[in-house]
């Protein structure tokens, strides 16, 4: 459309009587982005509403720019924190903190009894796996599942925020209870390891429900009931934590793109 747009079209347009469909509609949006005075010619024709709309965008703009740019740091602090976490973290932080407290509290109330810290630890990364990785609880899952490798590296560094959580909290209720960091670090890292890896075939929140289920009702709930502390949990079972976990994380590590199928983000 080279000529300007006649006034009954602008009205028609305006009025919004030229639908997706019509001939015209294309023709005529064109011309209005490269012709400043066809569309001070549409001005009149639209309706009140929309200039009020206008108007108060106009307004809120100015006032943007005259308060000047955000600061350059708080704008990289929130980049920074968007890149290793979530909100949809947070009631799984709260949820981790209080069970490993009060597991805590337990082995401080009965100290003759098994130690529910150590019978806790290798299952307290699990929930929070299960967030970090779940499309239904990730509110940028639409960016995850547009990207391949991005989407990867994102929820690898969220599994790094989940271990930076518990790990010290593990650190602090083991070192209060004078237990050997290893019985707590290795088989955590452990079940870790397995989760991703088996997470990668299944789905991660499958994985963790399935490995801590099988943890809880093979190991945990029978050594409560028999106040026994299982051997799993023993300084004795060290060697083994230490190979399972060395392997497994390497096994994850090398099998780190299987996470980019959209299965493994269930």
């Amino acid at each position: 459309m080279t000529a300007h747009i006649s006034a009954e079209a602008l009205a028609a347009y305006a009025r919004g009587e030229l639908g997706v469909g019509d001939p015209m509609t294309w023709p005529v949006e064109v011309h209005l982005e490269a012709c400043a005075d066809c569309r001070e010619q549409l001005l009149p024709y639209a309706p009140p509403p929309l200039l009020t709309m206008l108007e108060d965008t106009g307004t809120a703009i100015l006032a943007r720019a005259s308060a000047g740019p955000r600061p350059v740091r708080s704008r990289r602090v929130r980049r920074f924190a968007h890149r290793w976490a979530s909100w949809s973290m947070m009631p799984w932080a709260l949820m981790t903190v209080t069970a490993i407290i009060a597991a805590f509290l337990l082995d401080v109330a009965f100290p003759l009894r098994p130690s529910v810290v150590l019978l806790l630890a290798p299952v307290a990364p699990l929930a929070g796996l299960t967030i970090a990785w779940s499309r239904h609880a990730d509110p940028s899952w639409e960016t995850i599942a547009g990207t391949s490798r991005a989407g990867v590296d994102l929820l690898l560094r969220r599994t790094v925020v989940v271990l930076a959580v518990v790990f010290p909290l593990l650190a602090a209720t083991g070192w209060r209870l004078g237990t050997n960091p290893a019985l707590w670090l290795l088989p955590c890292l452990t079940f870790t390891a397995a989760t991703l890896l088996l997470g990668g075939l299944i789905g991660v929140s499958r994985a963790a429900m399935l490995l801590g289920g099988a943890w809880v009702l093979a190991v945990a709930a029978p050594a409560l009931i028999a106040v026994e502390l299982p051997v799993l949990v023993r300084p004795e079972s060290l060697p083994g934590w230490g190979a399972a976990a060395a392997v497994l994380t390497g096994l994850a590590l090398l099998r780190a793109g299987d996470h980019v199928r959209l299965k493994s983000w269930n």
